[in-house]
């Protein structure tokens, strides 16, 4: 089980980028997606995207990160531009234990690289924590993208153009 814990979404300024958080976690494997901010638009957008476009992705939103982290059963990665190597920390996971990964918006609070079981870099430079997020799931998930059968819609790769079906 993988969760994408999003901490610091301010909805009038972060709409975009948390709603790419969402999407980049559903697209690369996320099981669950946590939002510390009550935001029914991200909730029921993101919901409508998985009934189009598949997957038994789950989101919620208005979540206390504190209590989420310090009641977590498996490991939790914090993504940021301080921690430990990409390769090196990704060594030090185990595959067989559930997952949270936390994104921060704005200024992440100190305790939460105290609580994560190790505080991941994919970068030590100022980066976008929705290519963090990406980056670290596809290495974490063995460059294997998930199948979307379960999708009204499917995109055909198409080198010259837009080729969506749609699924009966």
């Amino acid at each position: 089980m993988i969760t994408v814990l999003r901490i610091g979404h301010r909805p009038e300024r972060d709409k975009r980028i948390t709603t790419h958080v969402a999407l980049v976690a559903r697209a690369f494997g996320a099981d669950r997606i946590l939002v510390d901010t009550r935001d029914p638009d991200l909730e029921r957008n993101f919901v409508s995207t998985c009934e189009r476009w598949g997957g038994k992705v789950s989101i919620k939103t208005g979540v206390k990160h504190r209590e989420q982290m310090k009641g977590f059963k498996g490991q939790i990665v914090h993504l940021t531009m301080y921690g430990e190597e990409l390769e090196k920390g990704l060594g030090a996971l185990d595959p067989q234990k559930d997952l949270m990964i936390v994104v921060g918006a704005e200024k992440v609070p100190r305790e939460v690289y105290e609580l994560a079981t190790i505080n991941i870099s994919v970068g030590n430079q100022p980066h976008s924590e929705v290519a963090a997020l990406a980056l670290f799931l596809y290495k974490y998930r063995g460059e294997k993208m998930p199948d979307f059968a379960d999708g009204r819609m499917k995109i055909v790769p198409d080198p010259r153009g837009k080729t969506v079906l749609e699924n009966e």
